[in-house]
């Protein structure tokens, strides 16, 4: 079984009136399965109400399926007796980091975890160093999070979800609220944990330019898988991605709308550079 398996999940939000009587239903996920293995990045696509989040917010038991399981490294997010193990093994992060910094030090801020599970102090320490490391904000471990920008403030949330020394990190949109620099910083971040920590990576996100270096991709629409392939098979589907009111990177799009006019360029281009070699090969 992968770290994370989801089976035929559907999700039900309750409209209740002020009585409380049940006024209507909204399935925001619908019968959606995934095997996703240890070491893995995945990304799921999808435009707002797509249900992503709403999938995501099942990997570390914040809500329960109404049908169908989840299981996190073997265990069933339903069984209250292992919620605390769960959380340790599948950590989160959110779009604002705002939300989950807590610390008036950075690094207060990154042990704050660890120390909730009970770690020995020199340990704590440790893994602090360590985490900001691997984030690239080691030298503003002395820093109040106020003083950083929001790109930075996202690389110590995540820090601070290492330091738990998750088995998987969901990321749920944690580059909405940033501007490009900043959304170019978390991702570099993120990939450097899965290249050279191997830490499971699931990236929920609307930006097309983020998923290019997922090994798997999802894709949702109306609470339901609607694709999913590597990115280069995503890609290759220009104009479903269209129907499904997703953009697409902008070479992708640039060396599809040149393939059609009549230059023979292969399906799915991801990078600037791929193009230019492509481009090159005709030359």
């Amino acid at each position: 079984m992968g770290i994370i398996k989801t089976k035929n999940v559907v999700f039900d939000y309750i409209r209740r009136n002020e009585e409380g009587d049940v006024e209507g239903i909204t399935t925001a996920v619908k019968d959606v399965s995934m095997d996703i293995q240890e070491g893995d990045f995945i990304a799921i696509l999808g435009h707002n109400g797509s249900g992503k989040s709403t999938l995501a917010k099942h990997f570390n038991a914040i809500l329960y399926p109404t049908e169908g399981t989840v299981w996190v490294n073997g265990k069933d997010t339903t069984d209250d007796s292992k919620l605390w193990d769960i959380r340790q093994e599948a950590g989160m992060v959110f779009q604002n980091p705002d939300n989950q910094i807590i610390g008036q030090v950075v690094e207060e801020d990154v042990g704050f975890g660890p120390e909730n599970m009970g770690i020995p102090t020199r340990e704590i320490w440790e893994r602090v160093e360590e985490s900001l490391k691997a984030v690239g904000m080691y030298e503003y471990r002395k820093h109040s999070p106020n003083k950083l920008s929001g790109g930075q403030k996202q690389r110590v949330s995540i820090a601070g979800v290492i330091a738990m020394h998750p088995k998987c990190i969901i990321l749920d949109e944690p580059t909405a609220m940033l501007d490009p620099n900043g959304r170019k910083e978390v991702i570099r971040a993120v990939r450097a944990l899965n290249d050279v920590e191997r830490v499971t990576v699931i990236l929920i996100t609307h930006y097309m330019e983020e998923i290019i270096y997922a090994n798997k991709v999802f894709v949702m629409d109306a609470g339901e898988i609607a694709m999913e392939g590597t990115p280069r098979e995503i890609f290759s589907q220009v104009e479903k991605l269209k129907q499904l009111r997703l953009e697409v990177p902008k070479v992708t799009l640039l060396a599809y709308e040149l393939k059609k006019s009549g230059l023979d360029l292969p399906d799915g281009i991801l990078t600037t550079k791929e193009l230019a070699d492509a481009l090159e090969q005709k030359g």
